[in-house]
């Protein structure tokens, strides 16, 4: 239990450096004086810095799939992705270091290990059954759900971190993608689903 907590004590850290300094702007050294530790000792924790990096990743899709496990969605499908949308938007200004982790690649050779992206499918999951309950089945409509919301994120957080020039496009985002499929369910339908269960290997956006 106390090596787990000293980890977690590690990773705060290692967050509250990158939000200052950015993910890249920090050493092992820096973060072993700021949980007041020997360099040396932080090996005990973590192999190297990508496995701090593994775990904060591994951290950042951990609570990403638990919001989208609370979210309270309408009954209607289509309002639901729409409101689906709204929550991930806010979830990654929410946090800008920690949308830079997940779904940009601004730490060199950092690649997920096969646990974390596990974590990533976990949260994807749940965009895939929110548009089958759309009647949307084409795999391209969530590309283009991820490509579309992570690029409205990143326009919000480096253009207007303050407003919602770009958030507030959630719902015309959305229903331009719906003007691009062909939907065998349309608003109104109703068609509850389960969390799906199959293993996707995707980093989610």
């Amino acid at each position: 239990m106390r090596h787990e907590a000293t980890k977690e004590e590690i990773l705060a850290a290692a967050w509250g450096l990158a939000r200052t300094r950015g993910l890249t702007g920090f050493s092992l050294r820096d973060l072993a004086v700021a949980v007041q530790m020997r360099h040396q000792s932080l090996y005990t924790y973590f192999a190297s810095k990508q496995a701090i990096y593994d775990a904060m990743f591994a951290q950042g899709m951990r609570a990403l799939a638990s919001q989208r496990a609370a979210l309270a969605l309408d009954r209607d499908p289509i309002r639901a992705l729409r409101q689906a949308a709204r929550a991930f938007l806010g979830f990654c200004v929410a946090d800008p270091v920690r949308y830079q982790l997940l779904f940009e690649r601004v730490v060199p050779d950092f690649v997920p290990s096969a646990a974390s992206m596990e974590l990533s499918a976990e949260a994807l999951r749940y965009v895939e059954a929110w548009h089958r309950a759309a009647g949307l089945t084409d795999p391209a409509d969530v590309d283009l759900w991820r490509a579309v919301l992570t690029g409205l994120a990143g326009q919000q957080i480096a253009n207007d971190p303050q407003g919602a020039r770009w958030t507030r496009l959630a719902d015309r985002a959305i229903d331009g993608l719906l003007s691009t499929a062909r939907p065998a369910a349309q608003p109104g339908t109703v068609r509850r689903e389960r969390s799906p269960t199959p293993a996707v290997k995707a980093r989610n956006r």
